[in-house]
This record gives C-alpha cells, sequence and structure tokens, in this order.
C-alpha cells in the first residue's frame, strides 16, 4: 500500500487546514522518496511511521465479546451427524467445467517485437493478477515479456522476487507456445532497471497506461515504444488491462496463466503439503522437532469430518480495522488508536467514517471479527471437533482477539503451531512467501472461508470456482444486521445464517461486465461440462 497524499480532511479546522497546507509543501524536501517517478513511499520512511504510531497510541484494552449470549449458546451447541455429512459433502458438478486452453492452436510470432517490462505493486495476490494481464499484454503485443520485477512491498517490506515465490521454469514451459519469456534482459538493455526509470523521466517508460485498458489502447501507445527502443517498461501496471472486449484467446491465456502456469517454489509446496499432511492426520506427528502438533480429541475418529479441515482467512490486521471505521469492542483508547492512524495514512479519505457503527453493519461494511466468524462457522454446523487451519498475517489485537474464536474450535492451528521453527526459517518475516503457503493450504482444504473480501479472498474465490471446490461466501450484510440485534435467540440465527448462505457454498456465479476474470472465473475460463 503506497501512503497516498492527498489532504482533505472532513473536519475541517482551519489551523489544521493551515498545518496540513505547511506539511504538504515540506514533505517534498524532507520525504523525496514519496515523490519519486514510480511514486513508492520508502519502506524505512514507512517502518519510522509505524514506530512512531506504536509507541504513541495504547492500541486497545482486552476486547470483551460483543455476543454474549450467542456466544454461550455456541459453546454448549450440538451438531447431529446429518449436518456434518451435508457440511463436509463436497461440491457436485456443475455445468461448467475448466477449459483455460483456447480453442485456437498457441503460436510464437515469427519475430517478436521487442522487450516487455512491468514493475507490479500489491501483496502477492494483486502481483498475481498482475502477472496474468503482463502475460497476455505480451500476446497482444507479440512482444518478449521479461519475468515481472515485484515492487517491495512498504507495508510488510517483503523484497521477494518473482522466483523467490514462483517456479519460474514451470511458468516459461507452460507458455513456452503462447509467447516468449526471458528471466532477465540482454545486455544491449541491462539500463533498463527500476533505479533507471526512478531517477527521470524516460521516453521507454510508459506511466500513462489507465485502468482497465483496451487491447487497442496497447496497440496505439505502447507498440510504438517497443518498436522505436525495442523495449517498453510499464509502470504503474496492476490493473492496467480490461477484462471485457478482449479476443477469446487472449482471455484463456490469461486463465491459464493464473491456474496453470504460477505454480510455487518446490520449498512453498513441500511446507505446505506437510501442513495438509498434518492437519488431515494429527497423530502422525511426522517430521519436524519442537513443534506443537494437533492433539486428537477422544471423540473424533469416528466422526464425520474426521480427516477433512476448513481453512479460515481471517482478514482482520490493522489496516482493514481502521479503514472500515467500524468499532470492534477495544473501548476508547482502540477508537481513538484506529482514528488517528486513519488520519495519518488517508487523511480524511475514509468515507466509512461519516457514518455510524450500526450504518455500516447494517450495509454489512464492517469486517467481520474472530468472535463474529466463530459464531458463523458455529450456526452453519460445524463443532469443536472441527480441524481449522487459520491463514492469516497478523490479526489486529493478537490473542486476546482470537480467544473466543479458539473456546469455539479448539483444533484451530495456523503455520506456527504446524510446523517447526526449522521448517518455517526460509519463509520467516516473508510475508509473500507466508500468503503463499496460505494459498496452497487453501488450495488443497475441504472447504474454504474468508471472513472480510479483499484480494486474497477474491483470487481463491475464484480458484476455488475453477477447481469446483466448496468455498463459503459469508452474507456480510445478512451478518451485520443479525448482529445488530442483541436480542436474537440461538435457535433463531443459526436458521437465519443457514437459509442465508444456501446458494454461497462456491456454486458457479457468471461474471459481470467490469468484474475481475480472476474472482469470477465462467464463462472466460470455463466450457460447458
Amino acid at each position: 500500500m503506497g501512503l497516498k497524499l492527498h489532504y482533505h480532511n472532513h473536519y475541517h479546522s482551519p489551523r489544521g487546514g493551515a498545518l496540513g497546507a505547511l506539511l504538504l509543501l515540506l514533505l517534498p524536501i524532507f520525504l523525496p522518496s514519496l515523490f519519486s517517478p514510480l511514486g513508492h513511499a520508502s519502506p524505512s520512511m514507512l517502518s519510522g511511521l509505524n514506530v512512531m504510531m506504536k509507541s504513541n497510541f495504547q492500541e486497545w484494552n482486552v476486547p470483551k465479546s460483543r455476543h454474549q449470549r450467542l456466544l454461550k449458546s455456541a459453546l454448549q451447541r450440538q451438531t447431529s451427524e446429518g449436518e456434518l455429512s451435508d457440511l463436509w459433502t463436497p461440491l457436485a458438478n456443475q455445468s461448467l467445467k475448466p477449459c483455460a486452453e483456447s480453442s485456437i492452436a498457441p503460436s510464437l510470432p515469427d519475430k517478436s517485437e521487442g522487450f516487455i517490462q512491468v514493475f507490479l505493486d500489491g501483496g502477492l495476490n494483486q502481483q498475481r493478477m498482475g502477472i496474468c494481464d503482463a502475460v497476455a499484454v505480451a500476446k497482444i503485443l507479440n512482444a518478449t515479456l521479461v519475468i515481472p520485477y515485484l515492487e517491495v512491498n512498504p507495508v510488510w517490506r517483503d523484497s521477494s522476487s518473482f522466483m523467490d515465490i514462483f517456479d519460474v521454469d514451470h511458468f516459461i514451459n507452460v507458455l513456452k507456445d503462447d509467447i516468449s519469456i526471458v528471466k532477465e534482459l540482454p545486455s544491449d538493455f541491462s539500463w533498463s532497471t527500476r533505479e533507471y526509470y526512478a531517477t527521470a523521466i524516460r521516453a521507454t517508460r510508459v506511466k500513462t497506461a489507465p485502468v482497465h485498458a483496451s487491447a487497442n489502447w496497447y496497440l496505439e501507445n505502447v507498440l510504438p515504444v517497443v518498436q522505436s527502443y525495442g523495449i517498453a517498461a510499464i509502470a504503474p501496471f496492476s490493473h492496467r488491462l480490461t477484462f471485457d472486449n478482449l479476443p477469446m484467446d487472449i482471455q484463456r491465456l490469461r486463465c491459464k496463466v493464473n491456474f496453470q502456469a504460477l505454480v510455487f517454489v518446490p520449498h512453498i509446496r513441500a511446507l505446505g503439503d506437510a501442513l495438509i499432511s498434518r492437519l488431515r492426520n494429527p497423530s502422525g506427528k511426522s517430521g519436524a522437532v519442537g513443534t506443537n502438533y494437533l492433539q486428537e480429541m477422544p471423540d473424533v475418529k469416528n466422526k464425520q469430518g474426521a480427516g477433512k479441515f476448513v481453512v479460515l482467512h481471517l482478514r482482520f490486521d490493522k489496516d482493514m480495522a481502521a479503514h472500515s471505521a467500524c468499532d470492534f469492542g477495544g473501548g476508547k483508547a482502540e477508537k481513538l488508536a484506529l482514528a488517528k492512524y486513519r488520519q495519518v495514512i488517508w487523511q480524511g479519505r475514509v468515507l466509512n467514517s461519516q457514518f455510524t457503527d450500526e450504518e455500516l453493519r447494517s450495509q454489512g461494511r464492517c469486517p467481520l471479527t474472530p468472535e463474529e466468524i466463530g459464531l458463523l462457522l458455529a450456526a452453519l454446523g460445524f463443532d469443536n471437533s472441527t480441524r481449522l487451519y487459520l491463514a492469516s498475517h497478523k490479526v489486529y489485537g493478537g490473542e486476546a482477539r482470537i480467544s473466543t474464536l479458539r473456546r469455539l474450535f479448539p483444533l484451530m492451528e495456523d503455520k506456527k503451531s504446524l510446523a517447526s521453527s526449522e521448517e518455517r526459517a526460509q519463509i520467516k518475516g516473508k510475508a509473500s512467501l507466508l500468503a503463499a503457503v496460505d494459498y496452497y493450504v487453501s488450495m488443497h482444504s475441504d472447504i474454504f472461508i474468508s471472513a472480510s473480501p479483499g484480494n486474497m479472498h477474491n483470487a481463491l474465490v475464484g480458484h476455488r470456482t475453477y477447481e469446483n471446490l466448496k468455498t463459503i461466501r459469508p452474507s456480510m450484510s445478512l451478518l451485520g444486521q443479525l448482529f445488530l440485534n442483541k436480542s436474537i435467540s440461538w435457535s433463531d440465527f443459526q436458521q437465519s445464517v443457514v437459509e442465508g448462505h444456501q446458494n454461497r457454498h462456491g456454486q458457479i456465479r457468471l461474471r459481470k461486465p467490469k468484474q475481475s476474470i480472476y474472482t469470477y472465473p465462467a464463462p472466460d475460463c470455463m466450457c460447458q461440462a
């Protein structure tokens, strides 16, 4: 996330406005990195900002349960074998099946027009979509693609490269009949680096690509640059290719990249396989030392769901909590901390902050807390024998915030509890690799559920739709309204949840105009079964 500097403050303080204007004038002097041609805040600056905020803010009081009556009933819940059987039953085959391959035989042009470079922002899943789009643009232009450059994420400060995350040889091999790909530029073009483009305006850099640009835009604006100089570097590039009105062979190529060519490096897959094995066979305890493996509960072995597990993507970090402008039960200290964080990062441009907590919740605009996602899972029928894998980075509020979810699902695990420190050494502190492990485990789970929409949610919903895997999509507006009703009984809550999620278990939804092909792969990536 780049730090954006637009000083539109809805608090309208005259003195605050003057200070804001002065700060805006001084920023280019004291923080020149913010105004570089590639437009990124430096990691060191953001690191200092984080340290400043951490030292000044007492983040929260220990959050109390906000739904004590529901929680008490959920802890005493009983789930029948029939209910569990329905929950764990895989999705039936649907009317569409994967077909990423184009009906037109892939072919390379006789001569490449030149090289295409892209510089990709964001986290793992945003970069993944950018890689797919980069392949499509190279195909449109009959150009050779240089393995995409992944920018250092200023929030997570992860410098992992494409080759650190994805199996580059597999990537090139799968696409060898579609486009030419090189791992690095030949020596004649070795000058074309991120540093080169960060220091001045360059004729070979294309920085005007509009969001969701058409194929014709690239032919008219980028192809001439490639033909003149032999290379074009496109930055920024994220979301710079339309989802609509593209030839079917280009759409199918994007599908092929996303679902076939992008495979994680071997050590990520190996660690993922180990975690999956330990979730499915908790008594095996194979492999590493010093690991807190799953404990077998006495009555679990013969229950429905034995050997199966759910992945919960709990997107509840500080950015999400602050940007939502919702109240999460941490008292005045937490409200103040989030308000200050929101003001520093977004300068009053968070529209949600103009609404009350009740208004936001009734509209489904508040991320589900760990307690709320736990109550949703319990209402759907998952019981305390359910193996739950927690796919998350940092949870705002830490263990205190997660404790209620852990009470509901005592067999909840994550990377740290399932793998030894030796096994985690290669991914420690690297947000993209940590996310890659979670993505891999999520794709091999029996059921996936995400607490809030976002890039990880969107990518996995799309990928699991493509593979016809069960994926529960929470109805945010329904749950927001149910959680506002403090007098609702457990039976009414459970009935509303079950009825409201009957068609939200992974059923195929056809993509509408402007929607992402990576979240809605049908019909572009799928054919009649």
